[in-house]
């Protein structure tokens, strides 16, 4: 899993932050369209954009699909419960959440739970079948807590940048 970092990076400038809020919202920008949005050249806007993903600043570059429309309508929180944190004792579950394309995200959480997994599903059939191939066997699962999503009020990935 990736760690948090808790300090932005210091080598963003106003114009990479203005290029990344561009692109957040649209990555279909144009280099040119960006150049002259936040007023610099077209090649010194694709210098920059090179960098940012290079440095991994910009992680990945994806089309945001509606589950919903295309057949997987449940959106599920899970809470996982373990009896020992150790990463040998974890490592197994750890591998098998990293595998499952229906986690669209997986967090290791401060509080009563160990980590906070959200899960989209097609059914409450096929859920049942991916907690069974997730947890069925694993000793060190202590419980998980489910939590069905009646309603959508905010969905995003947009970080604020000011």
């Amino acid at each position: 899993m990736t760690q948090l970092s808790l300090t932005p990076d210091p080598a963003l400038d106003a114009f990479d932050l203005a290029i990344l809020d561009i692109l957040q919202r649209d990555n279909t920008t144009s280099q040119r369209e960006i150049a002259q949005a936040v007023h610099l050249s077209a090649p010194a806007v694709q210098r920059r954009i090179r960098r940012l993903r290079e440095s991994g600043v910009i992680r990945n570059e994806v089309a945001v699909l509606d589950a919903s429309r295309l057949g997987r309508p449940l959106i599920l929180t899970v809470e996982v419960h373990l009896h020992d944190e150790h990463p040998l004792r974890t490592a197994g579950m750890r591998a098998r959440i990293m595998a499952e394309p229906a986690i669209q995200q997986c967090y290791g959480i401060t509080g009563e739970a160990d980590y906070l997994l959200v899960i989209t599903a097609s059914s409450m059939a096929e859920y049942e079948a991916l907690t069974e191939r997730l947890f069925g066997g694993d000793d060190n699962i202590r419980r998980y807590r489910t939590s069905v999503a009646l309603t959508c009020l905010k969905m995003g990935l947009h970080v604020p940048l000011v």
